[in-house]
């Protein structure tokens, strides 16, 4: 804090005290946030929370969400609610509609020092549009594999130009931040520039091996030694959902007594229940009520391949369920097989299966890998977190991009990326 004129009549030196760090005047532009569930709903939450509690001015815009009203305006934050439309699929979600307009309107009365879009669609093209037309300085976030998930909705021909899209979009911000270095690495192989890792947190006072609840596995029809297999997220085709039925079959073959819970609501939720009407199907969950579905599983699951970090990992593990997943993301950086969970080599379906199967035979092994699952995720708390990224905007501001090279294209950015890679 500024010395005050009572601490100079005290005879306190001011140049004794390091000289304080001006507050930053933020926007953040989202397509989803809390009350909407899944990642980066919840990463945003707790950034946005977190420069607030830090001494920020904070402004939020995202879209109206039914039923869901504006958090309001309190001293240092602003949120500010534009039209959003249903995503096709998921009709809870919303994305926003062009706005570039309204944007400009805003922020020419409203000016912060810099604009953090957090999603890249219409909302964020036309946040990035204002920012351009303004002259103000943007960082962004890579938190989605768009471009992967065309291949699991039978438009796999449009995985290069979305590619192009999100390159274009990135490269126009100062900053883009990634959760993990092998995401830094695959993106800048495809010609994304000025990278920078920042990691996401876990709130491990939410997710607590002590929120077990006994009553709850009772309500799955597991006894005592029942094995509890979890998974949550979205049920949606992007999340490999049929090797996940695959490993419980296999599973089953060898534990009888092992029920499946799936945590999560989507569009293969019904041909789920179709298939598999002995799964026990608990929906949406939020809070400490999802938090209690965590802790109370045994062991939980995850297929996917398509994240790009993946909360759930780091939610079970501080939960104290060890995971079986593949070496990829929040997985990758974060299991030790045989230590704290099990992980696999990228796209090795048996392998997974396998693992999946060895693990479930083992009750006592899993409890210690649940263990040294809790301590592996324990210093990854958000405070940390978020200081992290108030640091790259900083730097960010002390950056300004040369003039025109958001437009240039990279130069090793050609015909050799797409031959076959990720970028193809």
């Amino acid at each position: 804090m500024d010395a005050t004129s009572s601490d100079l009549d005290a005879g306190l030196l001011v140049q004794e005290y390091p000289a304080p760090r001006r507050s930053l005047r933020v926007a953040f532009v989202t397509e989803t946030y809390p009350p909407e569930v899944n990642g980066v709903a919840m990463t945003l939450a707790h950034l946005v929370q977190g420069l607030h509690k830090r001494n920020h001015d904070v402004q939020l815009i995202r879209p109206r969400q039914p039923g869901s009203e504006a958090c309001g305006t309190s001293e240092r934050f602003h949120e500010v609610l534009m039209r959003g439309l249903p995503v096709p699929r998921y009709p809870s979600l919303r994305m926003g509609v062009p706005s570039k307009r309204a944007l400009v309107r805003l922020w020419s009365f409203h000016r912060p020092d810099i604009v953090h879009i957090a999603t890249e669609g219409p909302l964020g093209w036309s946040a990035l549009k204002a920012c351009e037309h303004l002259k103000l300085p943007v960082t962004s976030d890579f938190r989605t594999n768009f471009h992967a998930y065309s291949q699991h909705y039978g438009v796999g021909w449009l995985r290069k130009p979305i590619m192009a899209y999100l390159r274009k979009f990135h490269n126009a911000a100062r900053r883009t931040f990634v959760p993990t270095d092998d995401l830094r690495q695959e993106l800048a192989d495809c010609g994304f520039q000025r990278l920078r890792v920042v990691s996401r947190g876990v709130d491990t006072e939410m997710f607590n091996p002590l929120r077990r609840d006994p009553g709850l596995r009772l309500s799955w029809g597991l006894g005592p030694e029942g094995l509890a297999v979890l998974y949550m997220g979205r049920l949606a085709a992007e999340k490999n959902l049929e090797l996940l039925v695959r490993a419980f079959d296999a599973l089953a073959q060898q534990v009888p007594d092992a029920r499946m819970v799936l945590v999560g609501n989507g569009p293969m939720r019904h041909p789920l229940q179709l298939k598999r009407p002995q799964f026990h199907f608990a929906g949406q969950r939020s809070g400490e009520d999802l938090a209690r579905h965590v802790a109370s599983a045994d062991l939980f699951l995850f297929p996917s391949l398509s994240e790009t970090f993946g909360n759930v990992v780091t939610e079970s593990m501080a939960s104290g369920v060890p995971v079986v997943a593949f070496d990829h993301a929040a997985a990758g950086q974060l299991i030790r097989s045989g230590v704290n969970g099990q992980s696999v080599p990228r796209l090795d379906e048996p392998g997974f299966i396998r693992a999946v199967v060895e693990a479930a035979q083992d009750r006592q092994r899993l409890a210690r890998w649940g263990q040294q699952a809790r301590r592996t995720v324990e210093p990854l708390g958000w405070p940390d977190i978020v200081q992290r990224f108030e640091a790259e905007l900083r730097e960010a501001l002390d950056h300004p991009l040369p003039p025109g090279e958001e437009s240039r294209r990279p130069a090793h950015d050609g015909q050799a990326l797409a031959h076959n890679g990720p970028c193809a």
